[in-house]
């Protein structure tokens, strides 16, 4: 069976059960926090190891370890242990979570036009 495939029967494990009837809910419910977001944002650029999402995201271990769980529990990331000494794991995107791409990319570019109205201050 391919990766993906699975993905999809994965997802379908998780998806539909208790789900709000607000589709805005429904989103906020699956990428709650600012970390997830910025996870996706890494992961539309390929597949990454955990240390190089660390180092990127900018959050706690426990922080990232918690919300990849919760990401690859939900069917939006996949998780790739190999059996190396040391171990290595990498995730990458599902075919549902490359579905997000449209929507960070309107999210960035209502960023930068956010920026812009401040006049480029942080």
């Amino acid at each position: 069976m391919k990766k993906e495939t699975n993905d999809k029967i994965e997802a379908s494990r998780t998806i539909g059960t208790g789900l709000s009837r607000c589709p805005v809910q429904i989103f906020l419910d699956v990428m709650g926090s600012k970390w997830r977001i910025l996870i996706l944002r890494d992961l539309f650029s390929g597949t990454k190891r955990f240390g190089e999402l660390l180092r990127s995201v900018g959050c706690s271990q426990k922080v990232l370890t918690d919300n990849l769980k919760d990401l690859c529990e939900k069917g939006i990331v996949s998780r790739e242990a190999f059996p190396t000494i040391p171990p290595r794991v990498e995730y990458s995107l599902t075919e549902l979570g490359r579905t997000l791409r449209p929507v960070l990319k309107a999210v960035a570019k209502w960023g930068e036009f956010y920026r812009g109205l401040s006049g480029g201050a942080e």
